[in-house]
């Protein structure tokens, strides 16, 4: 048995971000939803704007309105302080390796010996965000890679590093399954890992389907979704979700990191998908999808 996490900080109010403070919040912990500072008066403009738009998503994000105190916002100037003594700590930012090797260290000056520290990242090296970081922060850093939308996804792929202590990996495990109601998958350190490099194979297929083969986008989603046992969202209606930004930049990062697959054409992204997020038609979020 493993002590349950009563506390956590999610730093990262994007969709992802949100979304996985809410589903801590549902479990019953008391969580920390930091983003940065805002240009106005009030620092904390970005992060409540995210987060009352988080409120008004379909299906609902919490369990009831009640569970929405659970989450305390905040942002990086101000309130870093607070996340000192969590007992975890969600990186969810803006999926450049840069800005995470420089908010990991930021953290290792600010969290406990205890803290446990983990990336949402989609497809970034989870060894690499912790280059130049301590062999105590090290050993308690892992990729927690949770799916959208997290409440209702039961899929959590826990990436653990060589210098993972097993026992936080076995912590995870644990409170992933018990706690938050999760289906748990040891992925290794890999391109996308295991989730994302399946799905994105799947997608690819779809648009090569749609643009080459002549199939609409509802003939395509009629014979991806429920029909095979798959969600109702199928293929598009899930890239919408997703988002297309999202979609692109994670086709882009994969292509040239896999020389030796045999399948790695199928990665190649369409210059339609490129045109789609240029004029802003990124999905759900824009209210601009592409069914």
């Amino acid at each position: 048995m493993f002590k349950p996490f009563r506390t956590a900080a999610v730093l990262g109010a994007g969709v992802m971000g949100t979304q996985i403070a809410a589903h801590l919040a549902n479990a019953g912990l008391m969580v920390e939803l930091l983003d940065l500072p805002a240009a106005s008066a009030s620092k904390n403009d970005l992060v409540e704007a995210a987060f009352k738009k988080a409120l008004k998503q379909s299906p609902p994000i919490f369990f009831t309105e009640k569970t929405a105190h659970r989450v305390r916002l905040g942002n990086f100037e101000q309130h870093f302080d607070r996340i000192a003594n969590v007992d975890w700590v969600i990186e969810a930012v803006v999926e450049n390796l840069d800005v995470k090797q420089q908010l990991m260290q930021r953290l290792e000056a600010t969290v406990s010996e205890q803290t446990i520290i983990s990336t949402n990242t989609s497809g970034l090296p989870i060894q690499a965000i912790t280059q130049g970081r301590s062999d105590s922060f090290r050993r308690r850093f892992l990729g927690t890679h949770f799916f959208n939308p997290p409440r209702y996804l039961k899929l959590l792929e826990l990436i653990p590093t060589p210098d993972t202590d097993p026992q936080v990996l076995q912590r995870m495990q644990w409170f992933g399954r018990l706690h938050l109601g999760k289906g748990i998958v040891i992925a290794k350190d890999r391109p996308n890992f295991i989730g994302n490099r399946i799905g994105m194979y799947v997608t690819m297929l779809g648009l090569q389907a749609w643009i080459e083969q002549g199939y609409t986008i509802e003939e395509i989603d009629a014979l991806t979704g429920s029909l095979v046992g798959r969600p109702k969202s199928a293929t598009f209606r899930t890239a919408d979700l997703v988002g297309l930004d999202t979609l692109l930049y994670v086709a882009e990062n994969l292509y040239p990191a896999i020389p030796d697959d045999e399948s790695r054409e199928t990665f190649r992204v369409p210059e339609i998908l490129r045109k789609l997020v240029a004029t802003g038609t990124l999905g759900a979020k824009t209210g601009q999808n592409t069914q």
